[in-house]
């Protein structure tokens, strides 16, 4: 479909229709290009794009003519106490310039700090506390991206596997008041990601029968509590993915590793999700282990029919 027809039906079934696309990877560039299935949108990391040129840059301007753009950050470290890097922001400030997407996004997270003196990045997302001054921190780093790209912004919550201590003199915040303290603040949006709900509640349960005789909460009832949680006008998109469970000698845990199908709770909780915020823009994200292109199209495929049956049967 010409991108022209694309926005127009878009535009036209705001309210009603699925907006779907899927995470644009390596393995997929030849065959989307090929068969440009029918996708709402295409969503890659932006720091794979950050060179002036090359074949990488070249693909995505391609892909860029059939399918809006969204992109998502993996190492822009918002919650960084020792300040964004200048040198990444400004290769996103460039790339938003070139391709003009239709969203942009990273994670509440940091990556960077000081170790013995020098600044040093993690490559990993790790967890911040929801602490006030953790908030402030965070906030004054989404102002910053948002002022430097002149547009909005959407921020991810995590996947965490550890968890801070909050000093006693400084209370801690749930995650879902934490996000939507930070919305409020700084006009952000929420990207959702209920795979990362899902992990989250899998370890918090496991964690809990081990240390307590008494029954966990159903980690699906907890992530239907933390989507009802947030105001459904600050969600900008949705994310789904698989994830695996991990049990050897040094424990038991739930890994996002975007490695398989989402699994049947993730897609019981996408409905939810759906009749609380109605059908946002949603990705099929799958960074491991990757499939042939058709096992994506499915899973998009089937957030469709999700979307399609959850109107069918009317908001909650």
């Amino acid at each position: 479909m010409p991108q022209s027809e694309r926005d127009a039906a878009s535009a036209g079934s705001v309210d009603q229709a699925a907006n779907v696309g899927i995470g644009w990877r390596h393995p997929h560039y030849a065959a989307l290009l090929e068969q440009q299935p029918a996708l709402d949108f295409l969503e890659v990391h932006s720091e794979n794009f950050f060179a002036e040129g090359g074949a990488a840059l070249a693909v995505l301007e391609q892909g860029r003519m059939h399918y809006p753009i969204s992109l998502h950050g993996v190492a822009l470290s918002l919650g960084s106490a020792a300040g964004l890097d200048p040198w990444h922001l400004d290769q996103l400030a460039a790339l938003v310039d070139r391709i003009d997407p239709v969203r942009i996004s990273d994670h509440a997270c940091f990556a960077r700090g000081l170790y013995q003196g020098k600044l040093v990045h993690a490559s990993d997302l790790l967890p911040i506390p929801f602490t006030p001054e953790a908030l402030n921190v965070l906030c004054q780093h989404v102002d910053q991206v948002q002022e430097r790209l002149g547009r909005p912004f959407m921020v991810e919550n995590l996947s965490a596997y550890i968890a801070w201590q909050a000093p006693p003199e400084e209370a801690a915040w749930q995650e879902t008041e934490f996000l939507m303290a930070l919305a409020r603040r700084t006009g952000c949006s929420l990207l959702v990601d209920v795979n990362n709900i899902y992990v989250n509640a899998l370890n918090a349960s496991k964690a809990a029968g081990l240390a307590s005789d008494e029954p966990a909460q159903d980690p699906e009832a907890a992530c239907r509590a933390w989507l009802d949680a947030i105001d459904l006008q600050c969600v900008g998109e949705m994310h789904l993915a698989g994830h695996c469970h991990v049990n050897d000698v040094h424990g038991d845990i739930v890994i996002d590793d975007h490695g398989s199908l989402v699994c049947a709770a993730v897609w019981r909780l996408y409905g939810h999700a759906v009749r609380r915020f109605g059908p946002v823009p949603t990705l099929i994200e799958w960074d491991t282990d990757i499939p042939p292109l058709d096992v994506l199209l499915g899973e998009a495929d089937r957030a469709r029919a999700v979307v399609a049956s959850t109107h069918t049967r009317g908001v909650a």
